[in-house]
């Protein structure tokens, strides 16, 4: 072995961020004590990122079976999906958080190079790109320079890569002043029956490792992923990787090509834990081991070490499993297009994988123990509900005064954060490569895809309202699943199934574990009622700040990202006013609710209130109303009411045709909470005058009539609140303006 056994200590191990107990049970499975490069492989496997030894207990209980769905949860590197006429989706979000809280730029560029990989690996082409990202305090130049790097990275790497962004969302807190989240997402298509697994079928069988040349990049990445930040973290610099997208273009193109051949057993990408996860995690799912020969990996340095070699995260790079026999097809296609293509290794019966270095074994250990499902440690978190919880549940707000110039406050909430125009972050993205993307010049709720050679589209979104989840992880996480339904259903699709990235704290911390479970359990109940199974996702613990002695760990941000499918693209419905004199309704109860509003947290500075009102069984009757009078054409337009409550919902309608509208408020409700709040299950349709009786007679749920749009100028109870040229122009620049200081 390449170092004595003595030489690793329990010390070491925790270095690696291995438990004293974990460490034992390496010395268990292994019969001796391990070398560092052992050691190495473990502690990345073991990590929370690659094992989710901390959240797989609750992970199970999410529904995980449906109709639609190719392969089971967590079988695959994305969760795949039937569409109909003989395609599949492939689809899947992951985090980038850490690297992309130290290194903005890379760590969201190669947060979207990874996700993509995952669709291409399975046999997928992208065909669009989502996100969904969080960050702090606007009026810090750190924070502005991390959102410039971030939204720089994820542009430059998409639009280089050819593949749309059509959607996502963005949210901001001083709880992400030091963590900020970045959550990507990749969709593509497949022939069914023309996928490809991450398998090492057949003893004997070459092993090779296609793309970039392996470097020192992103070594310890996966362990980087799964600790707190601290005021040192910056000297982790190395573990983040850096991307290039003009030779993931190019393994993207060569890999499909090379599935063409026939020639592949199985292929993985190389994410977390590089090589040492995937040849553990394919050797683990066939019951085969491996023989890899480590200075056979091209290299970007000399006289890499083993542990180096094993663990860079270095991007784009792939392992195949060929064929013996037809080895030569593979490599023809990736000389084809100048991608290095090494035979570094062999499959094996022996359920071991064996590392060599020149003619000496650096590394010998079992596949299963290594890997999520097989023999690493599973655990039972205790949690307890925090203190805040009880205290938001009696905030009274009544003893929040209405304000006397509701225009004037309406104003000042358009410019906040979480309300204004997204402009500045979405116009730097390309959404129109490939032209699939409906939805550039057509805003829907969702991102409509259309799935070329056929009638059909996708419907895709991203959502997760975090500060609803921290009041009450429990409804907040419910209410998450079910505005990513109600986007999709808005804009004229049906839900299939979820992807999610959930994004929380330290889980040894029982309070922020109990924000956890309980997300998962609202999580679950809502996707059963929706029968939107959970194809798979990720899991980022330890976002949380250790500044001085304060930590800090951000609000529970379990982001949703949800795959809808229109059977025809033609019944695509949009949220923009169509015409003057065209009725406005308000389908869903409004309700004296201004619970965990923007307005409250904007306006008034109070952000310990409990959620908003919610019921499922309300909002799942509102949806099935949606998807009939879309389906009978008895509307124009369909939007939902969310961030900035009614008034918003109404702006966001009204801007993209400049239309106005001339509306009532309703007595019995504060004016303030009529226009902000943000209670649940309600949306804005216009229709047309001749369709009123049929609209009216076909809608079982409550509803109301608000008024009409007008040909530009906001009317609110007789009074003019100006035209809507000067509203949409502060809300597209507002955010802007405060970037770009």
């Amino acid at each position: 072995m390449e170092t004595t056994q003595n030489q690793v200590t329990v010390e070491t191990a925790q270095k690696l961020g291995l438990l004293p107990e974990e460490f034992d049970k390496i010395k268990s499975i292994l019969g001796r004590t391990p070398n560092f490069t052992e050691l190495s492989i473990f502690s990345v496997m073991w990590s929370e990122h690659c094992s989710y030894k901390n959240s797989i207990v609750w992970l199970k209980t999410l529904p995980r079976e449906g109709d639609h769905l190719l392969v089971e949860a967590g079988e695959e590197n994305a969760g795949l999906v039937d569409i109909g006429d003989g395609l599949g989706c492939a689809f899947k979000i992951e985090s980038h958080n850490h690297p992309s809280c130290i290194e903005p730029y890379q760590g969201a560029a190669t947060g979207v190079g990874g996700i993509h990989r995952d669709i291409f690996t399975m046999g997928a082409r992208p065909i669009a790109a989502l996100n969904s990202l969080r960050f702090g305090n606007t009026d810090s130049a750190h924070m502005r320079h991390l959102i410039d790097g971030v939204v720089r990275g994820i542009g430059d790497y998409g639009n280089c890569f050819g593949v749309p962004t059509v959607g996502g969302e963005v949210f901001f807190n001083d709880c992400y002043n030091q963590n900020i989240l970045v959550n990507a997402m990749s969709v593509g298509i497949v022939k069914v029956g023309e996928t490809v697994s991450a398998i090492a079928d057949g003893p004997g069988n070459p092993v090779f490792i296609v793309g970039s040349r392996t470097g020192k990049d992103g070594i310890h990445g996966a362990t980087f992923a799964s600790a707190d930040l601290t005021e040192d973290s910056a000297e982790d610099l190395p573990a983040v990787q850096v991307g290039d997208p003009f030779q993931e273009k190019l393994l993207l193109e060569a890999s499909l090509e090379a599935i063409k051949t026939g020639a592949l057993v199985g292929m993985q990408d190389m994410g977390a834990a590089g090589i040492t996860c995937s040849t553990s995690e394919m050797s683990a799912k066939s019951g085969t081991g491996m023989i890899i020969h480590l200075d056979k990996v091209p290299t970007r340095q000399n006289d890499m070490r083993p542990f180096e070699i094993l663990l860079s995260e270095s991007q784009e790079r792939m392992l195949i499993v060929a064929k013996k026999g037809e080895e030569h097809l593979l490599e023809a296609v990736f000389e084809k297009w100048d991608l290095e293509c090494e035979h570094i290794g062999e499959v094996t019966d022996t359920g071991r994988l064996e590392f060599y270095l020149n003619g000496e074994i650096v590394a010998n250990v079992p596949a299963e123990p290594l890997v999520l499902g097989g023999g690493a440690p599973v655990y039972h978190r205790e949690y307890a509900e925090p203190d805040y919880y009880k205290e938001y549940k009696n905030f009274d707000f009544d003893k929040i005064p209405v304000p006397e110039n509701l225009k004037e406050t309406a104003w000042q909430l358009v410019s906040s954060p979480n309300v204004a125009s997204k402009k500045w972050i979405y116009e730097q993205y390309d959404s129109m490569v490939r032209t699939n993307t409906a939805t550039t010049n057509s805003p829907s709720d969702a991102a409509i895809v259309r799935v070329k050679g056929t009638k059909k589209a996708l419907a895709v979104t991203t959502d997760c309202n975090p500060a609803y989840v921290h009041a009450d992880p429990y409804k907040g996480a419910m209410m998450a699943v079910a505005e990513a339904a109600r986007n999709i259903v808005c804009s004229g699709g049906i839900p299939v199934a979820i992807t999610n990235c959930l994004n929380f704290g330290n889980p040894y911390h029982p309070e922020v574990y109990w924000q956890f479970v309980n997300a998962i359990k609202g999580m679950g109940e809502a996707c059963r009622k929706f029968k939107t199974p959970v194809t798979g996702g990720n899991v980022s613990f330890y976002n949380q700040s250790t500044i001085g002695k304060d930590t800090v760990p951000v609000f529970p941000t379990p982001t949703i990202g949800m795959l809808g499918v229109l059977e025809d693209y033609s019944n695509q419905m949009t949220l923009d006013f169509k015409a003057e004199g065209d009725l406005i309704y308000c389908l869903g109860l409004c309700r004296n609710d201004l619970n965990r509003s923007e307005y409250m947290r904007f306006i008034h500075q109070e952000e310990n209130t409990t959620v908003p009102h919610f019921d499922l069984e309300e909002e799942f009757q509102l949806q099935e109303n949606i998807k009939n009078i879309i389906k009978n054409k008895f509307v124009k337009s369909v939007h939902d009411v969310s961030e900035g409550g009614l008034f918003v919902a109404l702006l966001e309608s009204a801007m993209p045709g400049n239309c106005g509208f001339n509306i009532y408020t309703n007595s019995p409700f504060r004016k303030d909470a009529y226009l902000f709040g943000e209670s649940q299950s309600r949306v804005i349709v216009t229709v047309p005058k001749e369709k009123q009786q049929d609209f009216e007679g076909s809608v079982p749920i409550h509803f109301q009539f608000l008024g009409k749009v007008t040909s530009g100028e906001l009317q609110i109870d007789g009074a003019s609140w100006g035209d809507i040229t000067e509203w949409k122009n502060h809300y597209n620049t507002a955010l802007g303006n405060t970037l770009d200081g």
